[in-house]
Order: structure tokens, then sequence, then C-alpha cells
């Protein structure tokens, strides 16, 4: 008991044990702050590729795809384990293509690389990861391709000009035919038609010409609709006003952009068409929002000479813990197809990788914050034994055994890291609630934003506390302090009571 209230004593009166424990809390509180905001980032980065990405995806190699990707999956429906965990399949094509479109804000014509994505828009919306993030039609039962009313009237009123000012040419193009074969001029006065008349027939049969060809029945097309990556159709304006970013559209809804891509024949040629934006995708993700466009999956087929083909089978699977089982079993059905098999993970594990690396790297750097206060515990408590050398003697000359002695000074070094720890822990969560008011704070005070969405891509400084996390932190935290004790606390334990006693 005596050791307990020893302890108490020495944490009320010793101030330099206060600032053991603030070093501690900061440490502590740093350690919890960094790991809830990295811990967010990464959260909200798989939430946003998961978000994109569906949960496993078949791929061919090259850009001409794989054959008959109806059957594969019917094949995969045939199979009781696959057809009872996927819930919906989608079939994708994904090639390069070259963007260009009138630029709204420049009044300029913008060219660019893009990645042109044929879906067809019900299986895509039934996978997950696209109709969310749609602009327009996010709330839409069922979004398409299809253009505004006011475009589609214009083209088809264009079509029926054109189809009247064929008709015209074709009929002048017959009569010229018939003037030409009778050798009669079409400017022939009525009072002389008939001497024009009684001259052709008591002429000599002239040489037949050769009609003229008819011209070709001119059908105009109406293009099909495109969904945009919002990062193409729109640019970073900084309004001087308010010092805020806002989206400027250089492409509108409605306004045509021109895709150029190659076909998938022996011999590369170039294949392109005109398409009518009706829509954005806005994902969070700039590798899509800023190289995404989206068409019809049966269009861009067509275009590029990939009838009966396709690049990518996405799947969505019931319960994804399940991912690891079906992509062994697709394996196992696809084994002499040359298909790549993989989780939405795998697709993208360097990014997930480097992720976690960084998170692994920056605990071990801030624990060594942590590591700086044991080094003040220790140092602290090296002189706690030095001025209470006389004291030692007195407990040891009273019975106090040296593991008695030890104990104390270890109980000491346990409390300053617990009541380190727990005021650590309650300002690190304060500040990680109150994250983005203390940034907006800064910024206010400053003039600087601590943190630009702009940037990031984030409205906000995301955050994630982990329970699990903050008690490692604590854990670790208490340990140190402990550690750190223990070499002040082996002197003192070893001290002779006699030699302590006389020690001036």
């Amino acid at each position: 008991m005596y050791k307990l209230l020893l302890c108490w004593r020495y944490l009320k009166t010793r101030y330099l044990a206060i600032a053991c424990i603030i070093s501690v809390m900061l440490g502590v509180a740093t350690l919890i702050v960094v790991n809830s905001v990295m811990n967010g980032f990464s959260t909200k980065l798989k939430t946003l590729l998961h978000g994109v990405l569906s949960d496993i995806v078949l791929e061919g190699h090259g850009m001409e795809g794989f054959h008959d990707p109806l059957g594969k999956i019917r094949r995969i429906r045939k199979d009781a384990y696959l057809d009872a965990q996927i819930d919906s399949l989608a079939i994708t094509i994904d090639a390069f293509a070259m963007a260009q479109f009138h630029n709204v804000v420049t009044n300029e014509t913008a060219t660019r690389p893009v990645r042109v994505m044929g879906i067809e828009m019900k299986s895509r919306s039934q996978v997950g990861g696209f109709k969310e993030h749609l602009d327009l039609q996010k709330n839409s039962a069922e979004p398409s391709f299809a253009i505004p009313k006011e475009i589609q009237d214009y083209f088809e009123a264009v079509e029926e000009q054109i189809r009247k000012d064929r008709e015209r040419e074709r009929q002048d193009a017959h009569l010229e035919a018939a003037f030409g074969l009778l050798q009669i001029p079409k400017a022939a006065p009525d009072n002389d038609i008939d001497k024009v008349m009684r001259e052709f027939f008591h002429a000599k049969p002239a040489v037949e010409p050769a009609p003229r060809p008819m011209p070709v029945p001119h059908k105009v097309r109406v293009p099909q609709g495109a969904v945009v990556g919002h990062l193409i159709a729109h640019m970073k304006w900084k309004d001087p006003n308010n010092k805020e970013f806002v989206d400027l559209p250089t492409i509108r809804v409605g306004d045509r952009i021109d895709l150029t891509t190659v076909s998938t024949s022996h011999r590369l040629e170039p294949k392109y068409d005109s398409f009518v934006v009706v829509d954005y995708f806005k994902s969070g993700m700039s590798e899509y929002d800023a190289n995404a466009v989206f068409v019809p999956l049966e269009h861009l087929q067509a275009m590029r000479g990939m009838d009966n083909r396709a690049s990518n089978i996405l799947i969505k699977l019931k319960d994804y813990n399940e991912a690891d089982k079906v992509v062994q079993r697709l394996a196992e059905i696809f084994e002499h197809d040359r298909l790549g098999i993989f989780t939405w993970e795998q697709k993208q594990g360097p990014l997930l990788k480097a992720i976690e690396i960084e998170k692994s790297i920056l605990n071990i750097l801030l624990f060594m914050i942590i590591a700086v206060a044991g080094f003040g515990i220790l140092a602290i408590f090296s002189m706690i034994v030095s001025e209470k050398t006389r004291d030692i003697g007195i407990l040891k000359a009273l019975g106090a055994s040296s593991g008695g002695v030890m104990k104390i000074f270890l109980t000491y070094g346990l409390l300053l890291g617990v009541v380190g720890a727990f005021f650590g822990t309650i300002l690190g969560l304060t500040i990680t609630w109150n994250i983005n008011g203390i940034e907006a704070l800064i910024a206010m005070l400053t003039g600087s934003r601590v943190f630009d969405g702009s940037v990031y891509y984030f409205k906000e400084i995301p955050t994630d506390v982990q329970p699990m996390g903050v008690l490692i932190v604590n854990l670790g935290a208490i340990a140190i302090a402990v550690v750190f004790s223990i070499l002040p606390a082996l002197r003192a334990a070893l001290l002779h009571p006699v030699q302590a006693l006389r020690y001036e």
C-alpha cells in the first residue's frame, strides 16, 4: 500500500512530472490525429476506388479483347456456386481515343487523349460505381444515353430539310436527263414549243447522251450520346472575390465531342465519330473524371470492328468476403482462356500497398516522439533517485525490500504513462473530431489554407478513428514510459541502506 501512496505523492508534488505527462500527452495526441487522418484518406480512397470498380473483373489481353462475352457469361451462370455468389454482370470495352471539342470558355478547339469506355447503361448501373456518379441522372430510375429532346428535334429538322433538298435535286436530275434525250432546250419559249417539237421529230436520230448519275440519297444520322468525365468538361477557376475555386464548364450538355480511336483489325485504321454530351461523370477519382468518356457499347463495338468482342466483364458479388473463392473458381472455368481475373484490390494493389507502407513508416517516425518523452522520463527519474537517496535508505532501513523500492519507481512511470496517455487521447480525439473547424480557423488567422480541397479533390479533411488503433497508441505510450523507468528503478533498488543514509 505504501508504494501507491508514495507514487501518488510524487506525482502530485513533483512539477517535473508534469513535463513528462505533457510529453506523453502530445505524443499520443499527435499519433491519434495523424493516424485518424491517414486512415480517413485511406478509407476515402478505398471507397472511391471500390465505388468506381466492380468487385471482380475479367479482362482480355491487348486491344482486341476477347471473343463471345455473352457466351462466357452463360458459362459463369451455369456454375451453381458462381450463380449463387454473383449478383450482376456487365460487359464493357475500354480503349484509347483522342477527343476533340469546342471549349466554350476559351472559344478554341481543344484536343486531348481520353479513355473511351463502351458500356450498356442498365447492366453497368447494376454492377455499381456508375449511376451514383452521374451528375444529371443520378436520381433517374433508368439512366440512358438518350440525347436531349431539343437536340433530337434539331437533327430531325436538319434531316427533313436535307431530304427535301435531295428530293428536289433528284427531280432536277430527271428533268435534265429527259431534256437531254429529247434535245429540247429547257428554256424554250412557250410560243416556239411546237416548232421545236416538229424539228425534233423530223430531224435525224441523235446519239443518246449518257444520263447523269442520280445523287446519292442523303440520310442525316442522329449522333449517339456520351457521358464525359467531369474534369474533361470543366476547368478550375479561382474567383477573385472570395478566392475560392469554382468549376467552369468547358463542354455543355448538348455540345458535340468528336472521338478518334483505332480499329482492332490486323491493320490499324483510324475510326472516328461524333457524339452529343448528355451527362457528366463525377466520381471523385481524377483517374476517371479527367480521362473517361462513356459511350454505348454496341456503337463502340461497331466503330472499332469488335463485333461480339469485349474488353472486360465486370462482376458484382452478393458477399465480397467470398471474392477470393470466386476468383479461384473463375480461374478453373476459364483455365484455357486468355483472361486475367482480378479483384478490385488486386487491380489497385500497388496504390493500396503504397498507402499502407506510408502509414507504417509514419507511425514509426511518430512513435519516436513518444520515445523522446521516454528519455525525458529517464532523465527526471534519475534526478528523483538522486534527490531521494536518503528517503530510499530510510525505506530500506524500515524493512522495504529492493523489489518494493523498484516497484515504487516502475509504478510511478506507469502512472505518468497512464495519465499522459489519458489526456493525450482526449486531446487527440477532440482535434480529430473538430479538425475541419480548426483548419478553417487557422486559414482565417493566417490567410492561407492548410488543406486545399482543389488539390486533394476532397471537400474536407477525411478522418477515421479506429478504436483498436487508439488502444495500440495508448499501450505503446504506457509501455515506453515503463521501459524508460526501469533503469532508474534498478539504480534505486540496488542502493545499500547504510550508504543511502550517509548520502549528502
